[in-house]
């Protein structure tokens, strides 16, 4: 009876032993945690599957009849900007969600078990990223269809849609921002929504800067937004370059748009990762 109990009791303890996991395994986990949570409730990827095509669309066949551009056409000028304002999103899926989170009382769950904090954050970030690299697929099938196509070469086309995801990683900071200092999601919806709208529109990705007032066009093209659009074009072959005559962003849109990337994240991270680790000690 005694070896039975010991046996037994040697069992419990072999598979209640808690197995060290690294940071890169823990933020694994919850990048799994989050796709299954996508695929539990499929309607979650209507922004970036049904949405996009709804602007494509929209945007290619209503107003594209009466906005004139210098590309080869509005639908090869509309794409980029539709992608930019896409990954710009990245920002509202993360906020959401990590003020859910929160709100549910799941970051409290976690924070009880034996993971680096950061590993929630790392796998929310992934995840986000992953969720609008659906869209932007969706978006380049859908463009394909209707006429937009790839110029540049093979190495100029990874190289936009790596861009897209390096300012996808700095938007990602700002909805960690924001999610971990709002605290209900509605106050996140409203908060993103007049905010991510005016930066996607106020720019050069629905139409050209020309005709705006010289104030307004001057905001529109230092916005960070017109850089990542115009790179985009640029390396896709879809737009003429600009001259001397336009703003420093749009003469040399990759390295603006690598410059903005770097410069937003070192702006946003620190004060993230404090709002973050507020929110989750108070």
């Amino acid at each position: 009876m005694t070896t039975t109990t010991a046996h037994t009791d040697a069992v419990v303890a072999s598979t209640s032993r808690v197995h060290p996991t690294s940071l890169w395994q823990q933020s694994w986990i919850m990048v799994k945690r989050n796709m299954i949570h996508t695929k539990r409730m499929p309607e979650m990827l209507s922004d970036v599957t049904i949405q996009p095509i709804m602007f494509v669309l929209l945007f290619a066949y209503v107003f594209g009849t009466s906005i004139q551009t210098d590309s080869a056409s509005y639908k090869e000028f509309l794409l980029p900007g539709i992608m930019g304002q896409t990954i710009v999103f990245t920002a509202f899926i993360v906020a959401s969600g990590i003020t859910a989170d929160l709100e549910k009382g799941i970051i409290d769950r976690f924070r009880s078990l034996p993971i680096q904090r950061s590993s929630v954050l790392i796998g929310r970030s992934i995840a986000s990223v992953l969720h609008s690299s659906i869209g932007i697929v969706v978006m380049s099938l859908t463009g394909l269809a209707i006429g937009w196509r790839i110029r540049g070469s093979f190495v100029e086309a990874v190289l936009a849609y790596a861009m897209l995801l390096l300012f996808g990683f700095a938007m990602i900071w700002f909805g960690i921002l924001i999610g971990s200092w709002l605290r209900t999601v509605e106050a996140v919806n409203g908060f993103m929504f007049s905010t991510l709208f005016p930066i996607t529109f106020l720019s050069n990705a629905f139409v050209p800067t020309d005709p705006m007032p010289t104030w307004l066009r001057t905001i529109a093209e230092w916005n960070p937004m017109s850089s990542l659009v115009q790179a985009l074009r640029v390396l896709w072959g879809n737009g003429p370059e600009f001259g001397p005559g336009s703003a420093l962003p749009l003469q040399y849109p990759v390295i603006s748009t690598i410059i903005w990337a770097v410069a937003l994240t070192l702006i946003f991270a620190p004060f993230a990762l404090r709002a973050y680790n507020k929110r989750t000690i108070d």
